[in-house]
């Protein structure tokens, strides 16, 4: 960590850089007012922020080297420290073990940190595997002073370093190989070989070959990059694939016979440096930055070129204040936009794109003078070291304001590439675009550049306006169209209409110039316009504003085409039948199948095409409501010619017969169409269209109104006998034939006095208007309730007997086969009146024995205490149990008739018991009278009791029968029911009949015997087969 001073230093350095920075970004002038408000929340960090590193060298470091995250230095005269940056707790420090006088002259750190090449200023060169403690000698090495290495960033692993290219002091370059693995028992070192492949020179003589960088292209070409103090060299050969582990001295081969490609330049400062750039690890560099005398040279590099890897070569100059006798650069690294140099007590970075200083970092004296700067291509960042103190530069969003730069060059891809993420300063790079677009009469790119923009819209149209550029503000409009949002309705109406207009000006010089083929074009670019799915929400919202520029410019077929978009199909019919294009606004209405439209357009339609009109109505089908094209057809129908009738007439068929409509407007219109034009086809219509008047569809008084007007005698009678009118049928039908009217007064079977009546008239007809006697017998023949004395009456007086003569004979034998069959039928009635009065009488006689024991079925009781009922079944009851058995099953009706005539019999007892008063003799004969008269009534109001209570047996009869689904007694009242003996063994919802015999069994257990008694009876009568005992004595 840095120190409390150190890291306010630093905090000072940084904001002074950012301040400069802010400085530099302001500079920008002449950028078109954006849309976009830059707020910042809080200060944006440095592009390049240094950190002074917590460590404090025991000994002066001389020489520093670091990649891979593996950092190596130089300490003192004989110490080397190895320091893994991801442990950076674990430092590792070894002894050279060497005593001599010999001092580190470089450190040379390969790609993967793994191995180690310390040159001495002895010229011997030791070797350090970053596995091993142990520094080993490179005994082949020895007799050179190592200024550079070339490391194979293809073959290199942890343990071998592959062939490599070493740069001496004295111009020759070496191709060598190290192994940190233990050689065999006769090669214990390291260096496997160690050979020269070639040999530079400036000036003539021999120079410190300062830098050396191999790079391996497409198609296995290898590119040499070898530096001197003032030149730059290039060797570029291909070397057979599979085979690059033999190195590559057939690369400097191929190139003995050619000069070596080479920039020289003539200061010389002593040393030269050249840095690269790589985007991604193992990749090959896309850039490159020479520092030599005369400033720094950079670059891109292109693998494609055959002759030469540099290409876009552009040369710094120092500044002024960069002075090579006192303070000269001492080392560069390069970043993917800037340079850094390092300078004895500053470090300086320079922008690549345009030159300028950006950045410059001086450093306190207290830290003594600047010695190295490398950079680590794995960790990206940047190293500086002096004697006593170590410091790294983090870069940070290095291209975040390239896009500035690029822009000032009106580079405006590139700017556009680096400001993806910034919508603000995108806004500014296309607003500069599109004014230098516009200034270099470029109108349709400036028109989509501004479109991107957030500027004013006002202040855009009326500078393509101003400049009459219609075609760049129509397109400037459209794209500004394409970017607005679906919410942003009325921004989207106004586009859309003004486009809408521009199209239309465009159309119209177009057509006025002849330009046949641009006119073309530009109709289909506006057709597309209008049929655009992303906007159609909009045209048709505002379809009645794009119809009246369409009209106001005489535009009928583009009109015709947003018709159909639009599905405005009956702006498209009333067009083509303006132009009398009726077949093509049948197509337009046979293809879309609106119902509204075809009952709105087929009177037009049907003057004109009725034969194709009817065929769409007829494919149309049940989607057509027949009856609201009977206007239509009804007007055409009267004044148009054969062909619409006939037309009209197949329509109506079709609707009736196929799809069998009921409707009664349509069969009406059907049915005048028939008494009309085709009357053929009347009377075979009425007939299959029933008989009965719930079949038929049609009015049937509309119908007999308009066959009696065209004078349809037949069809007219079809109709009075659909009517049930049988007498006009009869009287209308004698009108036309004589067998139609006999079929009509056959009709009314259920009434034969209607038939009879009809019969006569036919009867009548034929006697009085067509005189034929022999037609009028036939009618007797026919109908056999017409009688010959029916007729006779019809016959005038004159008239001979010889026709009637038959008839006449044959209804006399009628007449006395109906009197012999009276005279059997009566002496039957006798016989059976005879044999009534004979059962009558034997009912009278018949009696029953009652012994004196029976029991009451209903209460148990003894049965002769009371008056009681005896049925034939065996079953006696008291009158009263009986009377209370049965009441509560007889109907409504019948109970209210049974309470009538108990208080009827009350009265009439009550009446009985005051006539027993003593009386007069002399009134006898009257008081008798009137006592057999009360008695009478007494006992008829009795026998209508009896037939209401006693007409069948109550466990017995259909009582039982109706009964036996029900419960005997309410379930409510079975505790109290329980206590009663006669029902000891009953159980809730026993059935009502097994109850009975239960009661049966229990009240009427079987007895060895019998004493029969014979009953006197004063009043014994037999009433359904029930006898009724009222006194009696034993």
């Amino acid at each position: 960590m840095a120190s409390v001073l150190d890291e306010y230093e630093d905090s000072q350095n940084t904001r002074q850089s950012a301040q400069q920075h802010s400085r530099l970004s302001a500079a920008n002038i002449g950028i078109t007012h954006s849309g976009f408000v830059n707020v910042r929340l809080e200060e944006e960090k440095p592009i390049f922020n240094k950190q002074r590193i917590d460590f404090s060298p025991p000994e002066k470091i001389n020489h520093f080297a670091v990649c891979n995250n593996q950092l190596c230095m130089s300490l003192g005269k004989d110490t080397l420290l190895r320091i893994d940056l991801t442990k950076p707790d674990q430092p590792n420090q070894i002894e050279r073990g060497r005593k001599d006088d010999s001092k580190v002259n470089k450190l040379f750190l390969d790609p993967t940190g793994s191995h180690l090449l310390i040159s001495l200023s002895t010229s011997e060169c030791l070797y350090l595997n970053r596995n091993t403690q142990k520094v080993r000698s490179l005994s082949r090495w020895r007799g050179h002073l190592i200024e550079s290495v070339g490391w194979n960033k293809l073959l290199g692993s942890e343990t071998n370093t592959g062939p490599i290219l070493v740069g001496t002091s004295q111009g020759i370059i070496f191709e060598a190989e190290i192994s940190a693995t233990e050689g065999s028992l006769f090669n214990t070192n390291p260096d496997q070989y160690f050979r020269q492949v070639h040999s530079l020179k400036e000036d003539g003589k021999p120079a410190p070959v300062c830098c050396l960088e191999v790079e391996r292209g497409l198609e296995n070409k290898f590119f040499i990059i070898a530096t001197t103090r003032k030149h730059l060299f290039q060797f570029v050969g291909k070397v057979a694939e599979g085979s690059e582990q033999q190195g590559f001295s057939s690369i400097f081969t191929q190139n003995q016979d050619l000069l070596p490609s080479f920039q020289e330049f003539p200061a010389n400062m002593g040393y030269s440096e050249i840095t690269f750039y790589t985007s991604k690890l193992r990749s090959c560099p896309k850039a490159f930055a020479w520092m030599m005398g005369n400033g720094v040279l950079y670059g891109q590099l292109d693998y494609v070129r055959p002759d030469s890897l540099l290409s876009d070569v552009q040369v710094w100059e120092y500044t002024t204040d960069i002075d090579l006798s006192f303070n000269k650069p001492i080392s560069i690294v390069l970043t993917q936009f800037h340079f850094l140099l390092l300078l004895p007590d500053r470090v300086k970075a320079i922008c690549t794109l345009n030159g300028q200083v950006v950045y410059e970092d001086v450093f306190p004296d207290k830290f003594g003078i600047l010695k190295k700067m490398i950079k680590d291509p794995v960790g990206g960042l940047v190293w500086i070291y002096t004697e006593r103190a170590v410091f790294r530069y983090h870069i940070q969003r290095e291209a975040r304001d390239v896009w500035q730069m690029y822009m000032s060059m009106n580079k405006f891809d590139l700017a556009k590439e680096y400001c993806r993420d910034r919508p603000e300063c995108m806004d500014m790079v296309l607003a500069k675009e599109a004014e230098h677009c516009f200034q270099n009469k470029r109108f349709l790119e400036s028109a989509k550049c501004y479109a991107l923009t957030q500027n004013y819209f006002e202040e855009i149209a009326l500078k393509f306006i101003e400049a009459k550029q219609e075609e760049a503000l129509k397109e400037f409009l459209l794209k500004k169209l394409n970017n607005l949002k679906q919410s942003e309705r009325t921004q989207i109406t106004l586009l859309v209409t003004w486009l809408a207009e521009l199209y239309l000006n465009r159309l119209g010089q177009l057509e006025s110039d002849h330009n046949s083929i641009i006119f073309q074009e530009t109709r289909d670019e506006f057709r597309q316009f209008l049929s655009s799915s992303k906007h159609k929400e909009c045209l048709f919202n505002n379809r009645t504003t794009i119809y009246d520029l369409l009209a106001s410019h005489g535009n009928v077929d583009d009109m015709v085409y947003f018709s159909v978009i639009m599905q405005d199909y009956e702006r498209v019919i009333s067009h083509h039948c303006q132009h009398d294009d009726y077949s093509a606004a049948l197509d337009v209405l046979s293809k879309h199948c609106d119902e509204k439209l075809f009952y709105k357009f087929s009177p037009v339609l049907m003057q004109h095409i009725p034969k194709k009109v009817v065929d769409a109505w007829i494919q149309m089908g049940k989607r057509l409501d027949p009856k609201k094209l009977i206007p239509a057809l009804m007007n055409y129908s009267q004044m148009g010619s054969t062909q619409q009738i006939n037309e009209t007439i197949r329509y109506m068929e079709f609707c009736v017969y196929q799809l069998t409509v009921t409707e009664e407007a349509i069969h009406n219109y059907l049915l005048s169409l028939y008494a009309k034009y085709k009357p053929d086809s009347l009377l075979w219509y009425l007939e299959q269209a029933g008989t009965h008047a719930s079949e038929i569809h049609y009015d049937l008084k509309y119908a007999l109104r308009l066959c009696a007007e065209h004078g349809y005698l037949q069809a007219c009678v079809l109709v009075y006998k659909i009517m049930e009118l049988y007498e006009e049928a009869v009287d209308l039908a004698l009108q036309v034939d004589v067998d139609l009217a006999k079929s009509c007064a056959d009709l009314p079977e259920d009434d034969e006095e209607l038939r009879k009546k009809l019969w006569l008239k036919i009867a009548r007809h034929v006697v009085q208007e067509e005189k034929d006697v022999k037609k009028a017998m036939n009618c007797l023949s026919s109908c056999n309730l017409l009688k010959i004395e029916d007729i006779l009456p019809f016959f005038p007086d004159f008239v001979t007997i010889d026709h009637l003569k038959e008839a006449i004979c044959s209804s006399l034998e009628e007449y006395n086969q109906h009197i012999e069959e009276l005279k059997q039928e009566m002496e039957e009635a006798t016989e059976s009146a005879k044999r009534i009065r004979e059962d009558i009488q034997e009912m009278r006689n018949k009696y029953g024995v009652v012994e004196s024991q029976e029991k009451c079925a209903a209460c148990d009781f003894p049965l002769l205490n009371r008056p009681f009922y005896l049925f034939l079944c065996g079953h006696m009851f008291h009158y009263d149990c009986l009377f209370q058995e049965v009441t509560p099953h007889l109907t409504v009706y019948k109970q209210s008739r049974l309470e009538e005539l108990q208080k009827k019999l009350a009265a009439a007892t009550q009446s009985s018991k005051s006539r027993h008063r003593p009386a007069p003799k002399e009134d006898g004969d009257s008081t008798s009278l009137g006592k057999g008269s009360a008695g009478a009534t007494r006992e008829q109001i009795k026998s209508d009791i009896d037939d209401i209570i006693a007409c069948e047996c109550v466990y017995c009869g259909e009582l039982m029968i109706n009964t036996i689904d029900k419960p005997f007694i309410n379930p409510q009242k079975f505790e109290e029911k329980s206590n009663a003996n006669a029902v000891t063994a009953l159980k809730p919802g026993m059935p009502h009949s097994q109850f009975l015999l239960h009661h049966q069994h229990m009240t009427h257990p079987p007895r060895p015997g019998r004493l029969e008694y014979l009953i006197g009876i004063e009043t014994l009568y037999v009433n359904s087969c029930a006898f009724k005992y009222e006194d009696f004595s034993t």
